[in-house]
């Protein structure tokens, strides 16, 4: 089906410029091409072009998101070398990673606002595709800018605008969408409303978005039973009191209501231990911004507040037991840009502060004082100041950009009846870049990071699980059903962070008019080794003889009991020295009368000390998406192939995977004049060979065949 697919793309191709050169190439010419000139917001603090980062960034612009009709933000990341979603079908269950670290270990953040909720299986991407402008994820260690928690990268989400709605002269505007897909029965309706006065000093921006979806049907042929009903919203205003003074406000809320496992990752389904429940997820960022930036090269000053509060609750549809895990975290951030003109040179300089704390509760019906095991009630402070230099320099030899950089950072965590802890960590970081010509870009970076000790990692406490006692007869007798023991969560106030070590090298290449007047062809790759020592790991303890029965016990044997006494308990401990490395590479070509985008990555992970496989590692990965542009644009055909590779980079060679092909084939209509401007229609369809094929972070067969639609239609007024 795939080379089918891309045969025919080719071939249209060829038809598409034909038509497009007989009417007019001046008009195909003038195609936005826009999309291959990104800015990125994060890589730097500062916005320039993702092509000229002294590393690897990519940008997933509006357009490019709608191409994929996304039911969630995962849908998107195929087109984002060296990161991914895992956690499986279930968008309950959908963690990110990013070059081989996940968790705690990837940063992510909401319109500058960190997302700091985190549990062992449930998901952490509670925003809805409908309100993403665009989504940004910088690869590699970046705590010089951002902290902890930015030891494998960064992944920043930005949300809808006014000017996203509306054109020049244009005060107010809608948009109204609605869709389906087949794979999980799910519908969707949103609508976007917008308003900016007639001198441009304030907009105002609403939308609602609702999905109602089903179990999901998977390549395999079975069913995994999911059941969910999303209310996404956002409502931002800004205020423009002068030229030099902006001001926001914006309120994003995710509402989920679903019926799955306790645990709802991977191929799990409810059954003892692993309770039916009635998820209830409420997520809600509220924020405040402020930019400063009057007519002078000394001040670009922006100062961010904001509050974010998740609370997931989960109630067991066949007992009365209802636990709950709420994370809230204020924080405010201020940083500000000088510049400075030294002829030949230029000089940026980025520097600020940050502060944000953290507080989690967690509450259990079931327990004697209302607390939940292993979601300590605690709270995290971190305190972090930052500088970095920007020096490009012209000459003879082309442009050469030096970024230095560095951040301190203290953190405090502290628990009722717990020992406070408290550490402090600087993060050096140097980026350069050198340009012999415009068309090409040589570059590296060197970085130190760190990764906080989490207060679920510290103060871990309460029941982990339970385990049947072999080694004395049951309350019944030896014929009766065992008696059981438990394992104990314990606290291990020693932990210290996870660090890293990184250098990556690289080179890009940047040229327009290849083929077609107004086209661009833009490629960049890189290598990069990460040696990250004190992995922070679940140690297990159980002893041995609850698993020998009573004619096999010998004298001397330590008993079997439940907790700490025993030596029956788990914790958090550093154990993990390891090594990360990779080759990322992403190109893509755009012309008035076709398309072509893709991406490799390869990762490999070890362990030092034992030589075992570690980290969130992947097969090698390929992903190609391409398409033909039909009357000027408004109409275009795509398709996409992803591969990967047979993976065995396992310890355990169970957990290998084969190798998969799956292809898509999209259609995209979006007149952009006359009558029908501003309606968009696409269909597609994901999978469409139906093929059974099993991503390795996410255990469990994907989706099969997905029919997809989707209308929308926007005015502006």
């Amino acid at each position: 089906m795939g080379t089918t697919a891309w045969v025919v793309l080719m071939t249209a191709g060829a038809a598409a410029a034909d038509d497009a050169a007989d009417a007019g190439g001046s008009d195909a010419a003038a195609f936005d091409l826009a999309q291959l000139d990104e800015v990125t917001v994060y890589a730097t603090r500062n916005p320039m072009p993702a092509f000229d980062y002294a590393g690897e960034v990519t940008v997933i612009p509006k357009d490019i998101i709608d191409d994929f009709n996304p039911s969630t933000l995962a849908d998107v990341f195929d087109a984002v070398p060296g990161a991914a979603i895992g956690g499986g079908p279930r968008r309950t269950g959908m963690t990110p990673d990013v070059r081989g670290l996940s968790g705690e270990g990837v940063l992510v953040l909401f319109d500058g606002a960190r997302q700091s909720f985190l549990s062992g299986h449930d998901g952490r991407f509670f925003v809805d595709p409908d309100l993403v402008r665009a989504v940004e994820v910088v690869r590699g260690p970046t705590s010089a800018l951002y902290g902890s928690g930015a030891l494998g990268g960064v992944i920043a989400v930005r949300t809808i605008t006014a000017e996203d709605l509306l054109e020049e002269g244009q005060s107010a505007g809608v948009k109204v969408s609605s869709g389906y897909q087949s794979v999980n029965d799910e519908w969707r309706v949103g609508a976007t409303g917008v308003w900016r006065s007639e001198d441009e000093r304030v907009d105002i921006v609403g939308n609602f978005t609702l999905r109602n979806s089903g179990d999901i049907e998977l390549g395999s042929g079975l069913t995994l039973p999911a059941d969910d009903e999303i209310l996404s919203s956002l409502l931002k205003t800004t205020f423009r009191p002068s030229d030099d003074l902006t001001l926001s406000a914006s309120w994003m809320r995710y509402g989920g209501d679903s019926v799955d496992p306790t645990n709802p990752q991977g191929n799990n389904t409810a059954g003892p231990g692993n309770e039916l429940v009635d998820r209830d997820i409420d997520s809600n960022t509220i924020q405040g911004t402020a930019n400063y930036n009057p007519a002078s090269d000394l001040i670009d000053a922006n100062l961010v507040a904001y509050i974010t509060r998740n609370n997931v609750t989960e109630d067991e549809v066949d007992t009365t037991r209802v636990v709950s895990r709420e994370v809230e975290t204020f924080g405010v951030s201020f940083d500000n840009r000088s510049k400075f003109d030294l002829g030949a040179a230029s000089l940026t300089f980025t520097y600020g502060g940050e502060y944000y704390r953290d507080e989690q509760t967690g509450t259990d019906n079931a327990t004697a004082d209302g607390t939940r095991g292993g979601v300590p009630d605690a709270s995290a402070d971190f305190y972090g100041a930052f500088a970095q230099g920007e020096l490009a320099v012209e000459g003879a030899f082309g442009e050469v950009t030096l970024i230095p950089g560095v951040r301190w950072d203290r953190f405090e965590n502290s628990a009722p009846g717990d020992p406070d802890t408290a550490d402090e960590a600087i993060s050096p970081k140097v980026g350069a870049t050198w340009k012999p010509v415009p068309e090409l870009i040589v570059f590296g970076n060197w970085s130190e990071a760190f990764r906080a000790p989490s207060f679920n990692e510290i103060y871990a406490d309460d029941i982990h699980f339970e385990i049947p006692n072999l080694s004395v007869p049951g309350p019944y007798g030896p014929f009766g059903p065992p008696a059981f023991v438990t394992n104990f969560f314990i606290p291990n106030p020693d932990l210290t962070p996870e660090e890293s070590q990184t250098w990556e090298v690289g080179a890009g290449v940047d040229f327009d008019s290849v083929l077609f007047e107004g086209d661009r062809f833009t490629a960049k790759g890189s290598y990069y080794q990460s040696d990250v020592t004190d992995l922070i790991d679940l140690e297990v303890n159980i002893p041995f003889t609850c698993f020998l029965t009573p004619d096999q016990l010998f004298p001397g044997a330590p008993p079997c009991g439940t907790g700490e006494p025993f030596g029956n308990y788990s914790r958090n401990v550093n154990v993990t020295n390891a090594e990360l490395d990779g080759v990322e590479l992403e190109a893509q070509y755009d012309s008035p009368y076709f398309y072509l985008r893709g991406n490799f990555s390869t990762i490999d992970g070890e362990d030092v000390d034992s030589g075992d496989y570690v980290g969130v590692l992947s097969p090698d990965m390929v992903f190609v998406d391409g398409g033909v542009k039909f009357l000027n644009g408004d109409f275009r055909l795509g398709a996409r192939v992803s591969h990967a590779s047979d993976f065995d980079k396992v310890n355990d060679p169970a957990n290998a995977r084969d190798g998969y092909t799956v292809g898509d084939v999209y259609a995209v209509w979006a007149p952009m004049s006359g009558p029908l401007q501003g309606l968009r229609v696409d269909l597609g369809a994901d999978n469409v060979t139906d093929a059974d094929y099993d991503v390795v972070a996410a255990g469990v067969s994907q989706p099969g065949r997905n029919y997809k639609i989707a209308v929308s239609w926007r005015q502006g007024f």
